[in-house]
């Protein structure tokens, strides 16, 4: 099987309040930290308002960064439906963003983020940041969102030659 090229890649964990993001560069199995942060938007602004706020930070980072792929964690539904729809709201800028510009985006469940990075899907969101930090030395990881994005880039590092397979095909 051949080896697949040194490729950027930008994990993306949405929110409304908070969304996560980590660029990291795969290299066949090797690992490196570039970068990693929290876009923050205004409670107090109208949700357009902060979607798009969501939406020009991440053309920002992409701009700047270049990353050839994306991925964006799946979310989860929770008991309160209206978070949930905000988080979809959320959810759909970060897959929209980087389609806009023609990155190939792809998506994770949360149980697959935490088995790929940790080696179970049951793994506390403690257990996910010791491991980020162990796979890449250097990464800041300010907020516990920055450190899911970088996991959810993990896992499409490790993930990303049968997808990108499945997603051509």
């Amino acid at each position: 099987m051949a080896r697949l090229a040194s490729v950027l890649i930008l994990g993306i964990d949405p929110g409304l309040r908070f969304t996560g993001w980590g660029m990291i560069e795969a290299d066949g199995n090797r690992l490196r930290h570039i970068a990693d942060g929290v876009i923050a938007t205004e409670n107090t602004d109208s949700v357009p308002l902060r979607l798009k706020a969501l939406h020009d930070a991440l053309t920002l980072l992409m701009e700047k960064f270049r990353p050839e792929e994306a991925a964006v964690e799946e979310t989860y539904v929770n008991r309160n439906g209206a978070a949930t729809l905000k988080l979809g709201y959320a959810r759909g800028v970060a897959l929209l963003a980087p389609a806009l510009i023609g990155i190939p985006v792809l998506e994770y469940g949360a149980m697959r983020v935490k088995q790929s990075v940790v080696g179970t899907g049951a793994a506390s969101k403690d257990q996910v940041q010791m491991m980020v930090r162990r796979l890449l030395p250097g990464a800041t990881l300010r907020r516990a969102d920055a450190a899911d994005a970088l996991a959810v880039a993990i896992c499409h590092a490790h993930y990303r030659s049968t997808k990108l397979v499945w997603a051509v095909a």
